[in-house]
């Protein structure tokens, strides 16, 4: 049954790394102002990298399932849902966000020689904070209905 589990928890870092990624290249990308197909495809997968790194080696699912429980929130209730995709946007949006804001500012100060008018600190804050409501809307929705599947076909 562990190993069962390890399995699921695999996939579902997979599908929700791939997921996570393509959406959040798209968002960070069209948000930018500066929307270019080699600029997404890019980002997304830096991103789609990071977020397999992070799906297979940080425990999601356990440590999602650990705080819900010692919450004293039942599994599938609205309150375990809503607390566990708040701790996997928590692991994943931040650091995703980090790199491809840090890989588009690096691009643009190649571009402009070092002269652009940006600072990264608000670059990066202004992506986190529309990144973490479009990560958590995602996790929210798509979370469940991975792990039904995965359920499914590995029972």
């Amino acid at each position: 049954m562990n190993e069962q589990m390890k399995k699921i928890g695999r996939q579902m870092g997979i599908r929700m790394g791939i997921l996570m990624s393509f959406c959040l290249a798209l968002t960070g990308t069209i948000s930018s102002g500066h929307f270019t197909p080699v600029g997404f495809l890019f980002s997304f997968i830096v991103s789609a990298i990071i977020s397999i790194f992070i799906g297979f080696l940080v425990p999601v699912g356990k440590i999602t399932g650990d705080v819900c429980r010692r919450a004293g929130f039942a599994q599938g209730t609205i309150k375990e849902r809503l607390l566990s995709s708040l701790i996997s946007n928590l692991i994943y949006t931040p650091l995703i966000t980090f790199v491809m804001v840090l890989l588009a500012y690096t691009m643009a100060m190649k571009q402009s020689g070092g002269m652009a008018q940006l600072s990264f600190i608000p670059m990066f804050l202004h992506s986190l904070v529309i990144c973490f409501i479009v990560g958590y809307v995602l996790i929210f929705i798509f979370q469940p209905l991975f792990l039904k599947q995965l359920m499914k076909k590995y029972n």
